[in-house]
């Protein structure tokens, strides 16, 4: 094997490398210092961005072109890292305070992390598919992670039950595309669509099998039934990484196939796209406004977030649209997922920062008088969800305001007056929150609300803060960033 080849996925050897020595040395290390083992697993993410950083500006390919090194997969990388360093921050005083200090939990994030990763950098489907299964059989496991409660072994085997089927039609419809272009790699697949033509069954079959499989992964309607249940029922800090990191990684994966092995077929997946943002952005949105459990309201807004992204995946596959338009519309789905991060961490976050009486508070009506009781935790929920609702000055206001100009470049003005318009209803229930803390009177025979924070805690929220006023009065840089992303990518 190439020397040049092991050093080109260094960052994937270092995160499965630590993952490893983290699971052997779990048993062996006391429960007083399991911390070690988080602040180690933080230690090789900052390792991983060095290495990636240094190497954005190259192009390069591995393992017979199986891996490719460039702008894109860099950005989804330092993305990931940055997700995965925040969820092992929030952790640290969550799973104390769940009594789930465990040592194999980070090792489990980080084995969900280099699937991820593998994702993000691959250009073979079925390379795709392996990063895809090492992420998702983590993701089980950790779904299921409070052994003690029914709710959450349920969530692990709805995901995991879903989870299969997702990958059947993922890889049924790969191994169509195997039949119809002798080939897995991505570039021979694109050259395959211009000889069979737009017209084959065999193209459209399989073109609509990976949409199902990608469609789960990132809880497109209709896949997206489990999302509610298995965000519930899953430990805080895993739905928060569950929310954001599986779902950055899968639409790194789905656009890489869709723009370069499909891109041929634009015609056909643009309006197949359409149909699945509009009933993400119906759903989301109308069923989020009856929900009383706020990690149940996460999980529809992260549907109907997932419909705003699609937005732009819709333009970059709009054939009327000029090339410059379609990069517009790629670079809006990038940077609308980096805003989405910041400010669903930060939510999630404050979720499980904030305990009733001692045990996790889920219900809104829980949080009447959070304002008077714990204003910090309220004013960082008050951003959180202002940000959500795309309320400037915050940067959900920027994000959404890029996905709304690249449809207007794109000649969809209708598709930017209905995203305007959905935006306004999901104002409704992020609101509602902010009233329930800051208009009701705290319940005076419900208990007490405390914090469960540590340091660690402390500087992920104000990481996540900063991101989220930053971004939405600064977003130069980060739209720089994206748009060297996409024009590098291969």
């Amino acid at each position: 094997m190439p020397l040049a080849d092991l050093i080109a996925i260094l960052p994937e050897l270092i995160v499965i490398g630590a993952a490893c020595l983290v699971l052997a040395l779990d048993p062996i290390t006391p429960p007083s210092r399991k911390d070690w083992l988080a602040w180690f697993s933080v230690a090789a993410l900052a390792a991983c961005a060095h290495f990636t950083i240094s190497r954005m500006g190259t192009s390069v390919s591995a393992f017979s072109d199986l891996v490719i090194l460039d702008p894109f997969s860099g950005f989804w990388k330092l993305l990931l890292y940055g997700v995965s360093g925040f969820t092992i921050l929030l952790s640290l005083a969550y799973l104390k305070a769940e009594r789930l200090n465990l040592g194999e939990y980070y090792g489990f994030i980080l084995l969900s992390l280099a699937g991820m990763m593998v994702m993000v950098s691959a250009a073979d489907l079925l390379t795709i598919y392996l990063g895809m299964e090492l992420m998702s059989l983590s993701l089980y496991i950790l779904a299921g992670f409070k052994r003690f409660e029914a709710r959450s072994l349920e969530a692990s085997a709805k995901y995991f039950v879903l989870g299969a089927f997702s990958s059947g039609m993922l890889l049924y419809g790969i191994s169509l595309l195997y039949g119809a272009s002798g080939s897995t790699h991505l570039s021979t697949i694109a050259m395959a669509i211009t000889t069979r033509g737009l017209d084959d069954p065999m193209l459209a079959l399989a073109m609509t099998l990976l949409a199902v499989g990608f469609g789960f992964k990132i809880a497109a309607v209709p896949f997206h039934m489990w999302t509610p249940d298995v965000y519930e029922g899953s430990p805080t800090s895993v739905t928060a990484f569950m929310a954001v990191a599986s779902k950055a990684a899968s639409f790194a994966a789905f656009l890489r196939v869709f723009v370069d092995g499909l891109g041929g077929l634009k015609a056909n997946w643009s309006f197949l796209f359409l149909l699945l943002c509009f009933a993400t952005l119906l759903l989301g949105n109308l069923v989020a406004i009856v929900q009383t459990n706020i990690k149940r309201m996460l999980a529809y807004s992260s549907i109907a977030n997932a419909g705003y992204a699609l937005i732009g995946v819709v333009v970059a596959g709009y054939v009327p649209a000029d090339r410059e338009a379609q990069a517009f519309g790629l670079s809006s789905v990038m940077l609308y997922l980096v805003v989405y991060a910041f400010m669903t961490l930060g939510a999630f976050a404050v979720i499980a920062m904030v305990r009733k009486n001692g045990v996790e508070n889920n219900e809104i009506e829980d949080y009447a008088g959070l304002a008077k009781r714990q204003p910090v935790a309220a004013f960082l929920m008050l951003a959180f969800m202002a940000s959500l609702a795309g309320i400037p000055p915050t940067a959900g206001f920027i994000g959404k305001f890029y996905l709304f100009t690249a449809a207007v470049r794109a000649d969809l003005v209708w598709l930017a007056v209905i995203g305007v318009l959905f935006a306004a209803i999901s104002a409704y229930y992020y609101l509602r929150v902010v009233m329930v803390m800051y208009m009701r009177e705290p319940e005076t025979a419900g208990g007490q609300l405390a914090l469960v924070t540590s340091p660690a805690l402390t500087v992920a929220l104000a990481c996540a803060l900063a991101g989220v006023v930053i971004f939405g009065l600064f977003p130069n840089p980060l739209v720089a960033l994206v748009m060297q992303a996409v024009l590098g990518m291969r």
